[in-house]
Formats: structure tokens, C-alpha cells, sequence
């Protein structure tokens, strides 16, 4: 099971993200926030979106917006911006 182990703020709404397989991307999440619901329309807010957390694995935010690392780790494996730390191998 895919787990967020490090995540760190890179600009805009951008966040790179170290999963538990070595892996790690940049995950851009504009797309994401355009859709405006409920719950993604606070991280339109730099200054809320920049207080994400993790949560067994998950990146969160205090509104209780949830998101899946697995889902996240597909996505950026998908647009070829996963990336594999070959210093751990």
C-alpha cells in the first residue's frame, strides 16, 4: 500500500510528495481546485492551501479535505512525473 511519506510546499499549488516506494513527484493540483466544490474551495487560499498535513499516508488539510496517495502516485505515474530516488536502491 502506497503511502505519502514527505510532502513540501513548491510554489503556487504545487506540492512535492515522497511516497514509501522511493518515489516521489511534483503534484500540481490546479486542476483539481478549478472544480470549486465544498471542500476545495478554501486551498484557493495560499496561505490555507500551504497548511496541508499528513495523515496515515494521506495529504490533508484541516477542512478535512482527504486525499489518496495511491490516486495521487497513479496520476503522477499517468503524466510521467513520477520519479524514483535511485540513491535508496
Amino acid at each position: 500500500m502506497i503511502k505519502i511519506v514527505k510532502a513540501e510546499y513548491i510554489e503556487r499549488k504545487v506540492i512535492r510528495l515522497w511516497f514509501s516506494d522511493q518515489s516521489f513527484g511534483d503534484y500540481d493540483l490546479q486542476g483539481l481546485l478549478d472544480k470549486r466544490t465544498e471542500l476545495l474551495i478554501p486551498l484557493q487560499d495560499d496561505n490555507y492551501f500551504k497548511q496541508f498535513y499528513l495523515e496515515l499516508g494521506a495529504l490533508c488539510w484541516k477542512n478535512g479535505l482527504e486525499l489518496s496517495p495511491a490516486n495521487i502516485h497513479i496520476k503522477l505515474k499517468q503524466q510521467g512525473k513520477l520519479q524514483f530516488d535511485l540513491k535508496a536502491a
